[in-house]
């Protein structure tokens, strides 16, 4: 059985699947990762609104689809929270550094 070396992520990616923008240096930037992160909630959120509307007026039978767009935009919103609350708490672990 042959063993082959796992590949990290690549972390220049975003939720959207598209590569963050670069600065000079080539690193990613924090910033725009995460204003990429929060547009694609926004996205998946209006998405789901827009199901639930065909769904109550009746242009759309199909359940499914809105659940799934219902469960999607939860989902990245709850991932934004958490992600809210890490930046919180090293904030915090931050300022409570003595100098």
């Amino acid at each position: 059985m042959k063993i082959e070396a796992l590949q990290l992520p690549n972390f220049t990616e975003n939720i959207s699947g598209k590569r963050a923008s670069t600065d000079i240096k080539g690193t990613t930037s924090f910033k725009d990762i995460l204003k990429d992160s929060i547009n694609k909630a926004n996205e998946l959120e209006k998405v789901a609104d827009q199901e639930v509307q065909k769904l109550a007026k009746l242009d759309s039978q199909d359940i499914h689809t809105t659940m799934i767009a219902i469960e999607k935009a939860d989902l990245t919103f709850q991932t934004m929270m958490q992600i809210r609350n890490k930046i919180i708490n090293a904030y915090e672990e931050i300022m409570r550094m003595q100098v």
